[in-house]
């Protein structure tokens, strides 16, 4: 009979952070042995619970039986069962016995080909098992395989010592209203399970029916079993406690607040007013990071002194919790308060002889150093594109030294945030005193990119220093092994070429970031392989943005210096692929890509097409054709029309189709030979001046 099965562990409190994997990979382990082992229909469905206090799953429609099968058991070679004179070998009768027939007879067995010979096979019915054996199995190889954190071990009361993430109390194990015979841990299974630990009666809740487990914990427990139900009842209460404030709750931090409380009640506190004079992203990340609280601001994002916490007690007087938080907030605020106020008791110049004290690599040397380095690369940047390079170089030269400060030490998070602050405490320009922040930016996949000049050039200084230098000491990333974010490093540095239009050249920017590098010792020069590593990382964020491999490699085939006019000229090949001569334009492009490549080294470098030697038709037509559209292919590709430089290269089909069509480029004669070469290779040039078109033919 099919029916609802429900195995829980009740437990003492697991580590927060690990109870939402910890609560998948049980419930799929346990969902997965026994869907492996024929106990699950094919729309059983599979709920996950997971609280503090326990690990549990419930499976819809489960079989208390698995069903019969067939079974088709290949015996042995029918060289080896039987012999010489045909009969029945000793191995024969050694293997149905270790198979368990041995009463059956040849005559019994199925004589058929097994690959390039033939065997003996037997056919037979295996009963279906019973779902408790396979609930122990299966309970056995999922707790085994649970991703934990640290194992404890703990005794039994009996004296047995036993491992798991944290003490099992109760181990309940329900097919339906049917308690399974199961044990796990020195526990035997039973019906009944704990509530929460303050709000239900104190005593085991006993479940009558695997279907009414959730609904039992609720009512009688005062505990939502859901992770995600306590999420979203989290969310909800916050969004109705802030009112018309701002409550900031990051995804991370509902996950693991969740994961502290089996029954969620939300509750304001306050703190002092004068603690707003602290930079709020300090408060905000203690709050965050130390006690777990939701801070609030107003609809301008200015930090409010109130905030909201989320207890595990449901009470109709919170006075003595909020009382008990708002005690335990104030000395981690007065700790920023005071840190920040000691900090700016000294400038950040003032603080940049003590790099050199901070080791950055022992192989790069200190802070102190890297920091040179960057600022002489954020001065080259900087000139480069006609930027303020004083400011460019003071920003560079204060931008790790928010790294020695109290604030900074405290919450490392803050690095670059605490240096915009103290730069605008000290007086320096306000984009100096941004580049402490914008340097660091982009963070993260879609973070936003620096906005002021200052932070952009010191921006990418760091990006190219950090990927040049690292990698020049052979700690390239390998695998998914990337320690110290190259790949992130090369993506940021792409993004700000692209995205900013940033007329620089890859080449310069890299020998400028090698040269910083002059006189390391075991410095290896990296350029080729960090520009294809670039190169690749254009690669995987213009295909994210939706263009097609083909039409990103059109683009990127040509290993372009720069990359500001990328998507644009990408945007270009998109209309061109879509224009009725793209198809024919582009075979004929990668017809004459081979014939050049084949016959390099034998035409002569400066080849050009001589109109003398122009015979048949079809290239007379296409050289002038060629002619024809020249000055205006210029004018637009001069003008960064892409897309009209390609749609004026469309206009050639019909000469280019001749062409391939009538004349036999390689002529027995050189100098024809050589001319049909020419004009192909003049086309080729032309055709290729916005993209690789010949890809669009892969």
């Amino acid at each position: 009979m099919n029916q609802t099965l429900l195995v829980e562990l009740q437990t003492e409190e697991l580590p927060p952070k690990a109870l939402v994997k910890l609560g998948a990979a049980f419930a799929a382990g346990i969902a997965n042995g026994l869907k492996a082992r024929d106990f699950l229909e094919a729309d059983s469905s599979v709920t996950t619970h997971a609280t503090p206090r326990r690990l549990a799953v419930t499976i819809t429609n489960v079989r208390d039986t698995s069903p019969d099968k067939s079974i088709r058991e290949k015996v042995l070679p029918v060289s080896v069962a039987l012999d010489k004179e045909g009969n029945p070998s000793a191995p024969l009768a050694k293997k149905l016995a270790a198979l368990g027939f041995p009463d059956l007879t040849v005559d019994q067995l199925e004589r058929a080909q097994d690959g390039k010979a033939e065997s003996f096979f037997y056919t037979y019915t295996a009963a279906g098992s019973a779902l408790a054996g396979a609930v122990q199995d299966v309970l056995g190889e999922t707790v085994a395989k649970l991703p934990i954190p640290k194992v404890m071990s703990y005794q039994r009361p009996n004296g047995d010592t036993v491992q798991f993430v944290r003490p099992v109390h109760l181990l309940a194990a329900l097919h339906g209203d049917q308690v399974l015979p199961v044990s796990l841990l020195g526990l035997d299974a039973g019906r009944t399970t704990m509530g929460h630990r303050f709000l239900s009666h104190g005593g085991p809740i006993t479940v009558d029916h695997a279907d009414n487990y959730a609904q039992v914990l609720e009512a009688e427990g005062k505990v939502l079993s859901s992770a995600e139900a306590r999420k979203e009842s989290i969310r909800t209460q916050l969004l109705e406690k802030a009112g018309a404030d701002q409550v900031l709750m990051p995804e991370s931090l509902l996950d693991e607040v969740a994961a502290l409380v089996e029954w969620p009640v939300v509750y304001e506190c306050r703190f002092e007013e004068e603690f707003l004079a602290v930079p709020q992203e300090c408060l905000i990340l203690t709050m965050q990071t130390n006690q777990k609280y939701f801070a609030l601001t107003d609809s301008e994002g200015k930090l409010r002194s109130r905030f909201l916490i989320v207890s595990n007690i449901a009470t109709d007087d919170p006075s003595a919790i909020v009382g008990g938080n708002e005690r335990v907030v104030r000395p981690r605020l007065s700790d920023a308060k005071f840190f920040f106020e000691q900090d700016k008791k000294k400038t950040l110049e003032s603080r940049l002889p003590q790099l050199a004290s901070v080791v950055y690599h022992n192989k790069l040397g200190s802070q102190a150093e890297r920091s040179e380095r960057v600022t002489r690369l954020a001065t080259y940047i900087a000139t480069r594109l006609g930027f303020d390079a004083a400011l460019a170089e003071r920003g560079a030269r204060l931008s790790k030294a928010d790294l020695l400060t109290d604030m900074v030490g405290e919450f490392p998070e803050l690095q670059g945030i605490m240096g915009t602050y103290y730069a605008r405490h000290d007086g320096e320009h306000d984009e100096v005193a941004h580049a402490a922040s914008e340097h660091y930016q982009p963070r993260f996949a879609g973070d936003a990119l620096p906005a002021t000049n200052t932070g952009l050039a010191v921006a990418l200084a760091d990006k190219l220093e950090t990927l040049v230098g690292i990698w020049a000491i052979g700690l390239q990333p390998t695998g998914e092994k990337d320690p110290f974010a190259l790949r992130r490093h090369a993506l940021g540095i792409v993004r700000m070429l692209v995205e900013k239009r940033l007329p620089l050249s890859i080449a310069d920017l890299l020998a400028d970031a090698v040269t910083t590098f002059a006189g390391q010792a075991a410095f290896k020069d990296p350029r080729l392989d960090v520009t294809a590593f670039m190169l690749d990382r254009l690669r995987g964020m213009l295909r994210e943005r939706g263009f097609s491999p083909n039409e990103v490699e059109a683009v990127l085939a040509q290993n372009p210096d720069r990359v500001d006019d990328v998507v644009q000229r990408l945007e270009a090949v998109q209309a061109f692929a879509a224009l009725p001569e793209a198809a024919s334009l582009a075979a004929a492009n990668k017809r004459i890509t081979n014939i050049l490549k084949k016959n390099e080294e034998a035409m002569p470098k400066d080849a050009r097409v001589e109109p003398g030697l122009l015979q048949d038709q079809a290239e007379k037509d296409l050289a002038a054709a060629v002619a024809r559209v020249q000055p205006d292919v210029d004018a637009a590709f001069a003008a960064g029309d892409f897309s009209g430089t390609l749609k004026i290269l469309a206009q050639l089909r019909d000469q280019v189709d001749a062409f391939f069509n009538d004349v036999m480029v390689m002529a027995d004669d050189v100098a024809l030979r050589n001319n049909r070469l020419a004009l192909l290779a003049s086309l080729h040039g032309m055709m290729n001046r916005v993209a690789d078109i010949s890809k669009l033919a892969a």
